[in-house]
């Protein structure tokens, strides 16, 4: 046996390098940030930090109140009551997870422009004829920012709530029935307290998707830390500024990820031995029924429905005006390259970093898997970053050696190929295979291992012939979810990409920034078809977790695809 794990030893120290690659970032980040003068730093401490990190707390703040309120109140709705379109309805909530922020964003400033269809409409109703007789307060503000990303992100908190009330809540629910407590009092005596947990769990990925944004809130005029950050080093190419930003906002996420764990730290699940009981729901029919029916489908409205239909709209006008963009074949094609490429990497570091716990159980390799995804909770644009001055010493030393020894002028070899779009995705999205994989070896019998070492196959044979079949449909959804959030990914992409090469997402972003929304509006089409791939994805695993048994946390499989 000990020749054989020096065979096959790769895992531990594979897992260890991807760890490394995972936190270079930061620490070149600190370095940057170090490279700057004091006196710069007590300058944007002073003009820049106080503004950002108001707006920041208050964009997150604002985006966790609804987020929590829709998506709590949605999974009750769906999971306690029987009305008509319910089924149809459970699934039509995850829809704007298919919806970048950006993209509402950039939907909404043109749906409700003071010459835009919705208040062109309103006025002829109430029979004004000009603007400045009648507008809706401006949807560049704050409060409009905080209601597009709430109505975009609620689905995070609606997928574990909802996972918790399908799998825990029957019991409960019942016996408190049985002793009268009404409605309203059994939601929050008895449903609420059970789901803070996952509560918790949804509203941190929703508020790291907030903080990640910079294309929705730069449209809505919000100049949050990203933001800061983006402008710093694009407009002002002030990298150690950047850096300093990128670190205090760092600073947020870690409050926000020991929130997430201090909500948790005394919350437990319990199972029962026997199989889960589904909460029956109460059934609603008539008038209420369909009360019920239109209060649930309004977030799906807001947030999916009305920016589709305007993207759809817009979107044939501009192919019928000036046909298919050869930019925008060309983006697609950079977009679904980039986006394969750094799938396949990504795909293989989670299957190695999972792996590795798997033959070398213990605390280093959890502790390295720990590491490994921690990439999932730092924003692309710090990232993004973090990655440009160890990208840029890479690429000068290959531009030397290349010159020393062979005489031939290299250029930016990393940077100037898109391979660091590819770099930063697979750092940013490793958690999503490293968890998915995890929790498909979970369920594969340790039994299985020791039988198969019994007839001699080492690591990498048991990967290959018992593993890898049985977690295939882990690798696929995993596969797929990463493929589309590259395709989705703005900041990181933004700030890494070569001159004259654009994805569909910084082709829209360029559009929408110079006011010509319909020009994006076909790449944003595609950008949110691309999207409901992974809600259909989604809604599977979904109806699956129903028929399995409970386990300590209902929403992990869901918040490691999440």
């Amino acid at each position: 046996m000990r020749g054989r794990a020096g065979r096959t030893g790769f895992w531990l120290p594979g897992s260890a390098l991807i760890a490394i690659a995972v936190v270079a970032p930061i620490g070149a980040l600190a370095i940057a940030a170090a490279g700057g003068s004091l006196n710069h730093w007590l300058h944007l401490a002073q003009s820049v930090l106080p503004a950002a990190l108001r707006d920041t707390s208050v964009l997150l703040a604002g985006v966790g109140l609804i987020v929590i309120t829709l998506g709590t109140a949605c999974a009750w709705l769906v999971t306690a009551y029987d009305f008509p379109g319910r089924r149809a309805l459970a699934w039509a909530l995850l829809l704007p997870l298919a919806m970048p922020t950006y993209i509402i964003a950039y939907a909404y400033l043109d749906l409700l422009h003071p010459i835009g269809p919705v208040q062109t409409v309103l006025r002829e109703w109430l029979g004004y004829t000009s603007p400045r007789q009648f507008r809706l307060p401006d949807i560049r503000s704050m409060t409009g920012c905080i209601v597009l990303l709430g109505f975009v992100l609620y689905p995070y908190v609606y997928i574990t709530v909802r996972a918790v009330f399908l799998m825990q809540a029957a019991s409960l629910v019942e016996a408190a029935r049985t002793l009268g407590t009404r409605p309203l009092a059994l939601f929050r005596r008895v449903a609420l307290p059970m789901a803070r947990p996952a509560i918790a769990v949804g509203a941190s990925l929703a508020l790291m998707e907030a903080l990640n944004d910079v294309g929705a809130s730069e449209f809505l005029g919000v100049r949050t830390l990203t933001v800061a950050i983006y402008t710093t080093w694009i407009t002002r190419s002030d990298l150690a500024g950047a850096a300093q930003l990128a670190l205090a906002m760092i600073s947020v996420v870690v409050i926000l990820v020991v929130a997430e764990r201090w909500a948790r730290k005394r919350q437990r699940y319990a199972a029962t031995a026997s199989a889960p009981r589904r909460m029956q729901p109460i059934p609603v029919r008539g008038v209420r029924g369909l009360v019920l029916l239109v209060l649930g489908s309004l977030p799906v409205w807001i947030g999916f429905v009305a920016p589709v239909a305007y993207l759809v709209h817009a979107a044939v006008q501009r192919v019928q005006f000036a046909g298919f963009s050869p930019y925008l074949l060309k983006g697609t094609i950079t977009t679904i390259s980039l986006a394969l490429a750094a799938t396949l990497f990504t795909v293989v570091g989670g299957l190695i970093v999972a792996y590795a716990v798997r033959v070398r159980p213990g605390r280093p390799a959890r502790a390295l898997q720990r590491v490994a995804s921690l990439g999932y909770a730092v924003p692309g644009t710090v990232l993004a970053i973090g990655l440009l001055s160890p990208l840029m010493l890479v690429d000068g030393l290959i531009a030397d050696v290349a010159e020393h020894w062979f005489g031939v002028s290299m250029g930016l070899v990393i940077l100037g190929s898109g391979a660091a779009i590819v770099l930063a995705y697979a750092v940013r999205f490793l958690a999503i295979p490293a968890g998915s994989v995890d929790a498909g070896l979970s369920r594969v019998p340790v039994s299985l291992d020791a039988a198969a070492r019994t007839l001699g196959h080492g690591d990498g044979a048991l990967l290959r012939r018992v593993h890898l079949p049985l977690l295939r449909p882990a690798l696929a959804a995993a596969a797929l979810l990463v493929f589309v959030d590259c395709m989705k990914e703005l900041p990181a992409t933004l700030l890494l990409r070569p001159l004259n090469v654009d994805t569909l997402a910084t082709l829209l972003y360029a559009e929408a920034a110079r006011g010509a929304y319909e020009d994006g509006a076909v790449a944003a089409l595609l950008i949110v078809l691309a999207g409901l791939l992974p809600v259909a994805l989604l809604s599977r695993v979904g109806e699956a977790a129903q028929r399995r048994q409970p386990v300590a946390s209902p929403s992990a499989d869901v918040e490691h695809l999440a």
